[in-house]
């Protein structure tokens, strides 16, 4: 009997999908050449042409397009039968694998994640920290079951995703006792000149935040850019500069971490997503994540 290589069949598809070899082998994480003579050994064994040139792009013929549909059907199923496997009772726990994107603050991501170990089954976590391109790459190899982010995957990046949309934070500035009693006097112009501590500019809240500044015409003295959040803070605490907080979380900085409140920045809102691989979600921990979020960080 002869039998269809699968392995073929797969990079076929997502050489379609993503349109080119070079973005199908990024998420593939195969050389080109390696990528290239599997298709030609998928064509040969075929004994059709299924890929043709259009510009740089690559695009399926006629009948590369009647394969590329029954293909998506297989890998669908596919994906189908990992999630029932996934929410199948066992005596082994659930494992929930989470990609944290690491400009969400670690005490918003503690508090979505946390509703996943009241489930009645036992969960496994295991999560991964890294910038919102790489999680999503993950995502769409199935490596991630879900993608907690301050910002939604935009169209551009060209991969089958959908964001769920959780809730949003207004932001307050906070520093420690002597700088917030400084700056809390006649805020927000007293930010001007002030020493500030802000995440680095390919973030959503910076790049409203540098808005925010202009529309008061306030120029404050940039002390330091970060990536990670809770290192942000780390600097913000040992007295470095005044700092924004999530308002879902000035109280607890409040109670233990011996800052004050400045001021809010008004109309400076960030939002949270949880990112799938799937429209409807199935897995557990990741609806009790979504469902948590809107009834109880964000309510």
């Amino acid at each position: 009997m002869e039998w269809l290589n699968y392995h073929h069949l797969f990079y076929f598809w997502t050489v379609v999908r993503t349109g080119s070899i070079t973005k199908a082998c990024e998420e593939l994480r195969l050389a080109p050449p390696t990528v290239s003579a599997q298709l030609k050994s998928f064509e040969d064994h075929l004994g059709e042409k299924l890929l043709k040139r259009s510009g740089r792009n690559l695009v399926p013929t006629e009948i590369g397009l009647a394969v590329y549909r029954q293909a998506e059907e297989i890998f669908s199923i596919g994906r189908e039968i990992l999630d029932t496997v996934k929410r199948r009772p066992t005596s082994r726990p659930l494992r929930l694998v989470v990609g944290l994107d690491d400009v969400v603050p670690k005490e918003i991501a503690h508090r979505l994640i946390e509703p996943a170990f009241r489930l009645e089954v036992a969960i496994r976590l295991v999560c991964h920290e890294a910038n919102l391109e790489r999680l999503v790459a993950e995502l769409a190899l199935h490596e991630v079951d879900v993608v907690l982010s301050d910002s939604p995957v935009t169209p551009s990046l060209n991969l089958r995703v959908y964001n769920h949309y959780l809730g949003d934070s207004g932001v307050v500035w906070m520093g420690p006792p002597d700088l917030a009693k400084r700056y809390s006097r006649g805020f927000p112009k007293s930010l001007n000149g002030a020493p500030v501590l802000l995440p680095t500019y390919d973030t959503a809240i910076r790049r409203k935040l540098d808005q925010w500044f202009a529309g008061l015409g306030i120029e404050p003295n940039l002390v330091a850019e970060f990536e990670d959040d809770a290192l942000l803070r780390v600097f913000g605490h040992a007295g470095s500069g005044v700092f924004l907080v999530p308002s879902t979380l000035e109280n607890h900085f409040r109670k233990h971490d011996n800052v004050k409140r400045i001021g809010v920045a008004k109309n400076v809102v960030g939002h949270f997503y949880a990112i799938s691989a799937e429209r409807k979600i199935g897995h557990p921990g990741v609806v009790a994540i979504c469902e948590a979020a809107r009834r109880e960080v964000f309510a």
